[in-house]
């Protein structure tokens, strides 16, 4: 009897838990008192909107479901079917490009430390991206084209597994059920949409639906995948959304969520939704309220009509200007002339797009001086102060292979840098942009070489012989201008940052350029002169190879420049790394001087890197370079080689179990900033 007992109580116990598994579902039409877990910058509006970001800056924002969900059928350890849908809407300043976008993410945490924003979509960083023990399961609503992920373009749905190159992708679009035919979307024009996530765990069938909000769910799917989720997830998982920013002004919304276990996820009830606030209105004065019937009619419409346009002329070049900010005097431009400079600010006068914005031509209408004009987002709250000061600073630099930055701008939510213009615009495009109808000059090894020297010693200049420390934190070939005689100079201080001599840098947010990033950033965010020498030997190795840090395109050997490099080295050969457009015509002396160099500025352990005033002098061919590191786990320096620290040490850094320490001397170098 006891027996029998014991059996019924096991199977109702199993009984309960699997109708627990069953019934999980929720529907949310709108926010307004809905517990769920937020990071970041993510927040619930007053009506009852989900906000997942909405800022300018580089900046993630997370919200989930707070409770973990059991997707895995306990007693036969397969993922069970489970239905979701949600109403979306996403801005963007620009009708052209869009923010990173959002995804709807199924993973073990709620949170992701360490990950960044941007094109990752605050879900991972360069080391955790790809790898198997993610967990990750996500639907991206993706609005900015990354070559480094394969993205098809810059509107795209996409299903991705613990990586953010989507194992199935399609431009964003519906099947209308009335015309019989797909019709395209504009993922971030603002509108809301509705999206659709459906697995079936008998058929292991993932499928994603879009459709306008004013539109029923079509039959046709935009996404159909036969794929197994029991191999990629764990037991339990939370469900939620992850949004992140990069430069534009972009806002990114959901309006209602519903989800369920085993089962259809209910409608949502489109007309309890909360509204979406409106996007560019301004309360305008009603002017007619103010005249006086003595003068007349016609009067009075005189008077409007000049006061409108005082008042939209006033508008027009509107700029934001504090007390503090009188003292900066000459290095303030009136917002007035850079927009007669650039003609306000007109798409021909655009010269490129940034990761941290516009850069446009211009000529100044008294000077009659060419510049280049960068506007910047901002949020004047945050520390804006002491950032104007930096870029003041910053304009007193003075030496010939430095981009002069003239002065700045503030109006309304973005900083305007000026600069000096430079008619051959960047490094970049000569060395990548070979086809290019616009790029008529081939850069020679010579020229290649010069311009080397030339940013060597802008960064020594910074680093050591200004009455400050500048670390520029954003060495790059895209940041080096070509002035018309094709010298190279160093440019865009948008991010440097400035320290007395002497003194310890200040931990800030990590900001630069993927594949140029010192893996130190990440655990400490101090910005010292070693960030730069790490970009330095990246931007060595891109100068004297012709390639990106991480060529998107390239097989897996090739697919991080220094990683090659350093294979290519191994081997005893380092040469077949050389930029095929150069026809071997270099010296070889000097090209096996750049390649060994940008190994050893590139290195992990930023006390193993050099100090820039030794890699002068190793350019200049002062002092020999020294032999790189062989196969030993630790090798004292030359001693008549300064470092970057305090230690003269060369740390090995292993590349992965796969490669053995006693076949290969990439063992002990640094795999391309990941």
């Amino acid at each position: 009897m006891f027996f029998k007992w014991v059996m019924l109580s096991l199977l109702l116990s199993r009984s309960l838990a699997s109708q627990q598994e069953e019934d999980v579902g929720f529907t949310y039409n709108g926010f307004r008192g809905v517990n769920m877990s937020l990071d970041g910058i993510a927040q619930i509006t007053e009506s009852g909107l989900l906000l997942l970001v909405s800022t300018t800056w580089a900046q993630v924002g997370h919200a989930f479901y707070p409770q973990p969900l059991h997707f895995m059928n306990s007693s036969r350890g397969n993922a069970l079917s489970f239905s979701t849908t949600f109403v979306f809407a996403m801005f963007s300043e620009l009708t052209t490009v869009g923010g990173p976008g959002i995804a709807l993410v199924i993973s073990p945490a709620k949170e992701f430390p360490g990950a960044l924003p941007s094109s990752f979509l605050g879900l991972f960083n360069m080391a955790t991206i790809g790898k198997p023990s993610n967990h990750l399961i996500g639907v991206e609503l993706d609005t900015l084209q990354n070559e480094e992920f394969n993205d098809i373009n810059g509107n795209h749905v996409g299903i991705d597994i613990n990586d953010l190159k989507s194992v199935e992708a399609v431009p964003a679009s519906y099947f209308s059920d009335q015309e019989n035919r797909r019709i395209d979307l504009n993922l971030f024009g603002g509108q809301p949409m509705q999206l659709w996530v459906e697995y079936d765990g008998i058929e292991k069938q993932l499928n994603v639906t879009l459709a306008p909000i004013n539109v029923p769910k079509p039959t046709i799917p935009l996404l159909s995948l036969k794929i197994d989720l029991s191999r990629y997830m764990v037991d339990p998982m939370f469900v939620g959304f992850s949004s992140s920013t990069s430069a534009l002004d972009v806002s990114q919304y959901v309006l209602g969520w519903s989800f369920r276990m085993n089962g259809q996820a209910k409608d949502l009830s489109l007309s309890q939704l909360p509204k979406l606030p409106r996007r560019g209105t301004k309360t305008k004065p009603n002017f007619l309220k103010i005249g006086f019937p003595v003068f007349g009619a016609s009067l009075v419409l005189m008077l409007v009509f000049i006061i409108q346009f005082i008042v939209r002329r006033r508008i027009k070049y509107a700029e934001v200007l504090e007390d503090w900010e009188l003292e900066y005097g000459p290095h303030r431009f009136k917002y007035k002339d850079l927009y007669i400079a650039t003609k306000g600010f007109n798409e021909k006068e655009l010269l490129g797009i940034g990761g941290f914005g516009k850069v446009y031509r211009g000529m100044l209408p008294n000077s009659k001086e060419e510049v280049a004009v960068k506007r910047v987002s901002h949020d004047s709250r945050q520390g804006m102060r002491e950032f104007i000061a930096e870029i003041i600073s910053i304009g007193k630099l003075q030496h010939r292979s430095i981009v002069k930055l003239l002065g700045y701008c503030r109006r309304k939510g973005e900083l305007l840098l000026v600069y000096d213009f430079m008619p051959n615009g960047s490094l970049d495009k000569f060395l990548f942009d070979h086809l290019s109808t616009t790029i008529k000059t081939k850069l020679s090894w010579n020229h290649r070489f010069q311009i080397i020297k030339s940013v060597a010693s802008a960064l020594l200049y910074l680093h050591e012989e200004w009455e400050q420390v500048v670390v520029h934190r954003d060495v790059k070939s895209s940041n080096v201008m070509l002035d018309k005689e094709l010298n190279g100079r160093l440019g865009d201080f948008g991010l440097a940052r400035l320290y007395d001599h002497g003194g310890d840098p200040k931990s800030t947010h990590v900001v630069g350029t993927f594949g140029y990033l010192a893996p130190e950033l990440s655990r400490t965010g101090k910005a010292s002169p070693c960030v730069d020498v790490f970009a330095f030997g990246v931007f060595l190795l891109e100068v004297a190879c012709g390639r990106r840090p991480i060529e998107a395109g390239a097989s897996e050997e090739c697919h991080v420049l220094v990683e090659w490099v350093i294979s290519s080295w191994s081997r005893g050969e380092i040469l077949e790394t050389v930029d095929p457009k150069l026809e071997m015509n270099y010296e070889v002396e000097e090209m096996e001087l750049v390649l060994k160099l940008g190994l050893l500025c590139s290195q992990y352990i930023p006390t193993a890197r050099p100090y820039m005033r030794q890699v002068v002098r190793y350019l200049d061919r002062e002092i020999p370079l020294p032999e790189l590191p062989s196969l030993s786990k630790s090798i004292s320096l030359p001693s008549e080689m300064s470092t970057c620290g305090d230690i003269s040490m060369w740390s090995p850094y292993y590349l992965g179990s796969t490669m053995s320490t006693s076949s290969s001397v990439a063992d002990s170098l640094l795999s391309g900033g990941r």
